[in-house]
C-alpha cells in the first residue's frame, strides 16, 4: 500500500484496501489452532482435540484474564492474557463428540468487541465487525422505548414531519397562544 492515508484514498483505493485486509486477517485467524466467534456479550472458541478426548483428559484453566488449554502430560495448546477480563462463574467448556473443545467465555464488558481471545495473537478489526440484527423485543424496555422513539423520529424526518420532540414543542407553543390570544407570536420560532 502507499503512504496515502485511509481518508485521502478514493473509494476504490479504500476497497481494495480493505480488501487486502481482510484476507490477510483471515489467513492469521486461519493460523491459529482454534477457531472463535463472539457477540457482544460472549466469544465461543472451538479447539479441535483427539478423537477420543475426555474431560479428565484435558487442563482447562479459565481466570478474570487468563485462559489455558492441554491435554494431560503435553504443553498447553494455547495459552495466554485474554484480550479483556470475563465472568469466570459465568464461563464454561465441553467436549463435543469425543473431537472438539467448545470454550464459552462470558465478557465482563458486554459492550465492547475483543480484537483477538489471547493479547499475542493477531487481532482483527473491529471496525468491521457487522453484528446480527437484534430484535427489539430482545431489549430491555427502556432501551426498547429509546431505540422506538429514534426510528419514529428518523422516519418522520425522512417524510419531512416534524419529530416526537418537534411536535411536542409545537404543541406546548399552540396551548400557550391559546391560553394568551392578546399575545403577537408572528415571529415565534421553535428551536
Amino acid at each position: 500500500m502507499s503512504t496515502k492515508s485511509y481518508d485521502g484514498m478514493t473509494k476504490e483505493e479504500r476497497d481494495v484496501h480493505d480488501s487486502d485486509k481482510r484476507e490477510s486477517e483471515k489467513k492469521e485467524q486461519e493460523a491459529l489452532p482454534y477457531r472463535w466467534t463472539q457477540e457482544l456479550s460472549e466469544v465461543s472458541i472451538a479447539l479441535p482435540v483427539p478423537k477420543g478426548t475426555r474431560g479428565k483428559d484435558l487442563r482447562v484453566k479459565i481466570q478474570k484474564k487468563f485462559l489455558s488449554v492441554a491435554l494431560k502430560g503435553t504443553e498447553p495448546v494455547m495459552e495466554g492474557d485474554l484480550c479483556k477480563e470475563i465472568k469466570v462463574e459465568d464461563s464454561t467448556w465441553t467436549i463435543e463428540d469425543q473431537s472438539m473443545l467448545c470454550i464459552h467465555l462470558e465478557k465482563l464488558n458486554k459492550m465492547q468487541w475483543w480484537e483477538n481471545v489471547l493479547t499475542h495473537h493477531p487481532k482483527i478489526d473491529t471496525t468491521k465487525i457487522q453484528p446480527e440484527n437484534s430484535k427489539l423485543s430482545d431489549l430491555d424496555g427502556e432501551t426498547r422505548g429509546m431505540v422506538e422513539k429514534m426510528m419514529f423520529d428518523q422516519q418522520q424526518k425522512q417524510m419531512g414531519k416534524p419529530t416526537s420532540d418537534e411536535a411536542k414543542k409545537a404543541e406546548a407553543l399552540k396551548k400557550f397562544q391559546a391560553a394568551h390570544p392578546e399575545m403577537d407570536f408572528s415571529q415565534a420560532k421553535l428551536n
